[in-house]
């Protein structure tokens, strides 16, 4: 309904008072109700006092329109798996998605703004949308009229207190409504039906998600080709980053370099000529030194970070039930909007989380995409398994689990959003290759409305995980997983049976199941929020540790482990809640570890692991910079030590967590 008013070109006054009232009464519902309702009536509020504002914006960031009133820039990344998305579907998803931004020009754009505000003020009754149309197509000045629309109506949106800024406003465009028909020749006391001026989709790119890296490249790329180009410009030193082509991994490296010109070889300071950026800098007696990067954060960056993550989390520790926006922090004004878009199933969650902790890394070494870019996270569950008449109505619950957790906890995310993963694969068969594909809108129109409408984030929790192998010359390795971490012992296999061979075993008495000896030591987790210490020895034929709960009840926070084939030495069952463990096992061959159910990140040969909630880089730096005017003990009092410090990733659905 509020998509509508948006793009509906004149609401008469009755009417948004009944929509008003409508979204008015969710306020006295419980969450997450309270908080859409009151997301709503402020847009509802804000479109009736200054008609076309939410459709202006909307257009002039989508598709960064060069101009002086509202700078903001917005842009639709969609990133596909590989593993799920075949090359020809990859093609026709390209075409489709990108070819529908693409029909717009950038004069047509201003046409539709000038148009919508125009009819949005005035109204059927004084205004022809025919003849306005008429107008602006034989208008060759129609940036000029672009600017003063966009002028006059920020102008009426920032005085929206005052009593007399609408009529201010409704004078201005009917001023610019005559003058506009009188240009083209047009009569300016003609009256007739409005025109509809449908919201065009955003600009947006497809990429196939090879490497990590790429999320960077992307985001950094689209910071520097609209700054370069509008008036609102980068620092020189924000264009002096690391290497981007490099594994996100960055270890420090001793440099044999002194930095002096006539130290270097021939062919390295004719290389460093070429570079430019002011690498190196020649003075009349040869002993200039090439410009360094900054190394040591400052504290006003490292608090950027800080900042930026009590915003994504309220500074709660409870994140399952932390739904819609926080205004408890003033939030800063960020030019740039990067909307994220996945396509794939748990394992393309698992490379988005791993990304997001290294961008986090590297934010919290200089500062650099946190002040400037607002990114947000958005997830279609798209399945590479063919359909069943049993499951045709549902995703594979084993490779979409947080799909179908979303699905669960967010009925309109399962009507909106899940059933385009049943939909994408079909795309390919339904094409001919041998012709020249003609692009479908359909995919487009759908991700437009969930990248507009889905603004409540749902916060999953990410987890660190350190891994010792057998071999104790190969170095531990860190990493982070989202959904799912696998254990299995490759010499031992799970003994199946069937039914029959169950009852004869029954009947001849017990059998010892066979497995590896582990150790397990680890925080339980109890209702009553109070974590202990516990510790565990058993064998098992393999361990499954899911982040993701079965149940809409059950938190986020919490890891549910279960063991396959147990015989324990305790009184604990074959499952277990934590939120942190360690396991290990004295086995010489080790065992193997599968991150967010991906092969491409197996990890063999292991002696060990150890799973913690991700901590947040951004509060590593903080405690290191803090740390060199207090004592370790001052830095953790105060309010930094009721602070979530986790790092969650925040998955934008519709509604959040309806309970």
């Amino acid at each position: 309904m509020v998509y509508a008013v948006i793009q509906a070109v004149y609401i008469p006054d009755d009417l948004y008072k009944r929509v008003y009232d409508a979204c008015k009464r969710l306020l006295t519902l419980p969450q997450p109700f309270c908080s859409v309702g009151l997301n709503y009536t402020r847009l509802l509020k804000t479109e009736r006092t200054t008609p076309g504002l939410l459709y202006q914006r909307m257009l002039v960031s989508e598709h960064s329109l060069r101009n002086e009133h509202y700078p903001l820039q917005e842009w639709v990344f969609v990133f596909a798996d590989p593993a799920v998305f075949s090359e020809s579907l990859g093609l026709v998803l390209k075409a489709d998605i990108e070819s529908a931004g693409q029909m717009e020009t950038q004069l047509g754009l201003m046409q539709k703004v000038v148009q919508r505000s125009l009819q949005a003020t005035l109204g059927q009754e004084n205004c022809s949308g025919h003849t306005l149309t008429q107008a602006l197509q034989e208008l060759e000045d129609v940036e000029c009229y672009f600017g003063e629309v966009l002028s006059a109506v920020e102008q009426s949106a920032a005085e929206s207190k005052n009593e007399q800024s609408h009529s201010h406003l409704v004078q201005k465009i009917q001023q610019l409504y005559t003058e506009v028909l009188l240009s083209a020749g047009k009569d300016p006391l003609s009256r007739g039906a409005l025109t509809g001026v449908p919201l065009p989709v955003p600009d947006m790119s497809f990429h196939m998600w090879w490497e990590e890296e790429e999320l960077w490249r992307e985001l950094t790329k689209f910071i520097r080709s609209s700054s370069l180009s509008d008036s609102c410009s980068l620092s020189p030193e924000d264009f002096d980053l690391p290497d981007l082509d490099s594994e996100m991994p960055r270890h420090s490296v001793m440099s044999t370099d002194s930095g002096i010109e006539r130290d270097l070889q021939p062919s390295e300071a004719s290389e460093s000529e070429l570079c430019g950026g002011g690498q190196v800098r020649r003075s009349e007696s040869g002993l200039s030194r090439r410009g360094g990067m900054k190394v040591k954060p400052s504290l006003t960056d490292s608090m950027s970070l800080i900042q930026d993550a009590l915003q994504d989390t309220g500074g709660r520790a409870v994140l399952q039930r932390k739904t819609g926006r926080t205004d408890s922090l003033p939030q800063p004004q960020r030019q740039f909007t990067a909307n994220v878009v996945l396509m794939g199933d748990d394992r393309v969650l698992g490379r988005l989380a791993r990304a997001y902790y290294w961008l986090r890394k590297r934010e919290a070494r200089r500062l650099f995409l946190t002040k400037k870019i607002n990114i947000k996270m958005f997830y279609i569950p798209v399945t590479k398994q063919p359909s069943s008449p049993s499951t045709e109505n549902v995703l594979d619950s084993d490779l979409c689990a947080v799909g179908s957790y979303l699905s669960m906890v967010d009925p309109w995310y399962e009507f909106n959003v899940s059933s385009l993963g049943l939909t994408i694969p079909k795309l390919a068969s339904m094409c001919d290759l041998t012709k020249p594909h003609e692009p479908n809108p359909f995919l487009a129109d759908e991700i437009s409305y969930y990248v507009r409408m889905g603004q409540q984030p749902v916060y999953f929790s990410i987890y660190y995980v350190k891994v010792v192998f057998s071999n104790q010359t190969k170095d531990p390795v860190e990493e982070v997983f989202l959904s799912h971490l696998g254990i299995d012992f490759p010499e031992f296999k799970a003994h199946r049976t069937t039914t029959k061979e169950a009852t004869i075993r029954q009947k001849k008495g017990p059998v010892e199941l066979c497995g590896a000896l582990v150790s397990l030591s680890y925080r339980k987790v109890s209702l009553s929020n109070r974590e202990t210490e516990s510790g565990l020895t058993l064998r098992t034929t393999g361990v499954q540790i899911s982040a993701v709960p079965n149940n809409r009840t059950e938190d986020l926070n919490c890891l549910t482990v279960d063991f396959s084939s147990t015989k324990t030495k305790s009184s604990s069952g074959s499952r277990i809640r934590t939120c942190s463990l360690k396991l290990k096992t004295p086995e010489v061959t080790g065992f193997s570890v599968c991150l967010d159910k991906d092969l491409r990140r197996t990890f063999r040969d292991v002696q060990s692991v150890e799973i913690t909630p991700c901590k947040d880089p951004g509060y590593f730096v903080q405690k290191s910079v803090m740390s060199k005017f207090s004592s370790e003990e001052k830095v953790d009092e105060g309010l930094s030590k009721l602070m979530d410090r986790g790092l969650p990733l925040p998955i934008n659905t519709f509604a959040g967590i309806i309970p």
